[in-house]
C-alpha cells in the first residue's frame, strides 16, 4: 500500500499538468488514443522478456512515439484529420497488442497489461514514476511560455518563433512518457484516466492556468488516496478504484465548482428573478 501510494502520488504530480495542456489544446481524446497506442510495444516487450519493466517500458515508449509520428505524417500527407488518424491507429494498436499478449501469456497476463497492478509496484517502477514526474515538471517549466502561446494562439507563435513544431513534438513526447509510466501502475486502459479526469475537474475550480495546475494535481492525489483506501476496505481492484474516485470528484466539480459549476450558475439566475 505504501508503494502504491507513493507511485500514485508521483504519477498524479506529473500527469495531471500534462492533462491540463491536452484539455486546453482540445486533444483530450488524443491522449486516450495514445494510451492505447503503447500497447503493441508493451506486448512486444512482454513476448521477449515476460513481465519485465525495462522491456515493456522501452517497447511502449517506442510504440507510442511511432504512432504519434505516423498519425502526424498521415494528417500532413492526406486529407484525413488528426483525430481520425489517431482513432484508426488506436484501434489497430489495441487489437495488435491484445493479440500479441494472447500469443504467449494467459488471461491474467492480459489483465495485468490492460488494467495494471498498482499494488505490485517495485523499486524500479517507483524510480521510473518519480523520474518521469520530475522530468515532466522540469520540461513544462522550461517550455511554459511557448506551450501556453500554442494553446492560446498558435498562429501568433508561428509568426514570432519557429519553436512551435519542436515544442509540439516535445509535448507529445511528454504525453507518451507519462502514459508509459502510468501503464506500469494502471495499465493501458486506465492510465489516461489519472491524466484527463483531474484536468477536466480542474477546469471547474479555476479560470487561471496556475490554479488549474494546482487543482488538477490536488484532484489526482486525493483520488489516489481515496481509491487506495476504498480498495483496501471494500476489496475492489485498486486501479479502477482510483479512477472511480477521480470520476466522483469530476462529477462533484461539475456540480459545485466555482468556475462554471451548475450550482454557481443557478444562484445568480435565482437572484435575478427575485429582484
Amino acid at each position: 500500500m505504501r508503494r502504491a501510494l507513493i507511485g500514485s502520488l508521483a504519477l498524479s504530480l506529473g500527469a495531471a499538468p500534462v492533462g491540463v495542456f491536452l484539455m486546453l489544446r482540445r486533444m483530450s481524446l488524443a491522449g486516450d488514443a495514445m494510451a492505447h497506442a503503447i500497447l503493441p510495444g508493451a506486448a512486444a516487450g512482454f513476448l521477449v522478456a515476460g513481465l519485465s519493466l525495462p522491456a515493456m517500458t522501452i517497447g511502449g515508449l517506442i510504440a507510442g512515439v511511432a504512432v504519434a509520428v505516423a498519425a502526424g505524417l498521415v494528417t500532413r500527407a492526406t486529407a484525413l484529420k488528426e483525430d481520425a488518424a489517431l482513432a484508426a491507429f488506436y484501434l489497430l494498436s489495441l487489437a495488435l497488442g491484445v493479440t500479441l499478449v494472447s500469443l504467449k501469456g494467459s488471461n491474467v497476463d492480459l489483465l495485468h497489461v490492460l488494467f495494471g497492478s498498482v499494488l505490485a509496484l517495485d523499486d524500479d517502477a517507483l524510480y521510473l514514476l518519480a523520474g518521469v514526474s520530475s522530468l515532466t515538471l522540469v520540461t513544462l517549466a522550461a517550455l511554459y511560455r511557448p506551450l501556453v502561446l500554442e494553446c492560446v494562439d498558435p498562429g501568433f507563435l508561428g509568426s514570432v518563433s519557429r519553436a512551435g513544431g519542436p515544442v509540439h513534438l516535445v509535448f507529445l513526447g511528454l504525453v507518451v512518457l507519462n502514459l508509459v509510466a502510468g501503464f506500469q501502475a494502471l495499465g493501458t486502459l486506465l492510465s489516461v484516466g489519472v491524466m484527463m479526469l483531474p484536468a477536466a475537474s480542474a477546469a471547474f475550480w479555476s479560470r487561471r492556468l496556475e490554479g488549474m495546475f494546482a487543482a488538477a494535481v490536488a484532484v489526482g492525489m486525493i483520488s489516489s488516496i481515496a481509491g487506495l483506501l476504498g480498495s483496501y476496505h471494500s476489496g475492489v481492484p485498486t486501479g479502477p478504484a482510483i479512477i472511480l474516485a477521480a470520476g466522483i470528484l469530476y462529477l462533484g466539480s461539475i456540480a459545485f465548482g466555482p468556475a462554471g459549476g451548475l450550482v454557481w450558475r443557478l444562484v445568480p439566475a435565482r437572484r435575478h428573478r427575485t429582484a
